[in-house]
């Protein structure tokens, strides 16, 4: 299969594809760290479109494509610094940037953004995040991290605690996950802030059992997965709600003796308080090692989706 855009996990109908990438990755990994990584996309221009601030995802993009040989174009506050600002639309931008570029990354604050981008572009989209939708190369490096820690990606209890309403790296992983066997899923979060209806049918379509829970103090001892996720302050209309909810869970040193010894704990970052920085020191805190991940998933990315374009 042709890598053309990546928009949305439910691309990825097997597993097949999904390991081609993590091999990939890990020819990444072993290539950069011997410093004998060719120039694969020399003359190749990325331009970094991001609406909503991002240091991982915007960074780890940029260092790939650098890293490979090629050239970066970006702009964090585009909708500041940009026509945005004078009321241009964002088709009528992407089919600009896409006589510039050989490969777009957009990350933009209304779901469904990412699909307008590539339906106009002359040039693959890559969605860095489209508001409350998904961020599938965020769920790609989830899962590569998951292979890597726990050596499977089949016969899982994942937890997924938080903002699992506005989560969009829940979204995607929950879709990614789906295409493995012996999946169990615990969803916690509040009442206010529980995985959308979509998410849920899409579960039982595919007859991955899930169980809603309010209090993570439950599922600690019986996941493989504690997939931690912040409150999303930039999702709420008013502070008060905010402060209601931005510290419902927090894992700390009390939380570390309940967990499983075997289990990973992981967050797709920034973390606010849901974490303690205590917690950074134990073996299974996985999440700085799970970032660092997103560079090497990344390049190979950026060369299967700039190597499709030969054909």
């Amino acid at each position: 299969m042709i890598l053309r855009h990546i928009i949305s996990t439910k691309q990825f109908l097997d597993t097949s594809l999904l390991d081609k990438i993590f091999r990939l990755a890990d020819k990444m990994e072993s290539r950069e760290k011997a410093n004998t990584l060719p120039n694969y996309l020399r003359n190749k221009i990325m331009v970094a479109v991001f609406y909503e601030p991002s240091t991982r995802t915007r960074f780890s993009f940029e260092a790939a494509m650098y890293k490979l040989g090629g050239e970066v174009i970006t702009t964090e506050s585009a909708g500041h610094f940009s026509s945005a600002i004078k009321g241009e639309s964002l088709t009528d931008s992407i089919k600009i940037i896409s006589g510039y570029a050989d490969v777009i990354v957009l990350r933009h604050p209304t779901k469904g953004s990412a699909k307008i981008a590539a339906d106009v572009s002359e040039v693959p989209v890559i969605n860095a995040g489209d508001g409350t939708g998904e961020h599938p190369t965020q769920a790609l490096l989830d899962i590569y991290t998951i292979e890597k820690e726990l050596g499977r990606l089949e016969n899982l209890n994942i937890a997924l605690v938080g903002d699992l309403l506005n989560g969009r790296t829940i979204h995607s992983l929950l879709i990614l996950l789906s295409l493995y066997k012996k999946i169990k899923f615990y969803l916690v979060a509040p009442k206010k802030l529980q995985l959308p209806k979509e998410y849920k049918e899409h579960l039982k379509k595919k007859k991955i059992t899930f169980e809603e829970v309010e209090d993570v103090q439950q599922v600690l001892d019986k996941v493989d997965v504690l997939y931690m996720t912040r409150v999303q302050k930039e999702r709420f209309k008013t502070e008060h709600e905010y402060n209601q909810l931005k510290s419902f869970y927090v894992i700390d040193k009390a939380a570390l003796k309940k967990l499983n010894k075997k289990a990973i704990i992981m967050h797709p970052l920034p973390r606010v308080i849901e974490i303690t920085p205590e917690v950074d020191k134990d073996k299974r805190a996985a999440y700085f090692r799970q970032a660092k991940n997103g560079l090497y998933i990344r390049m190979a990315l950026l060369k299967m989706i700039i190597d499709g374009l030969k054909h």
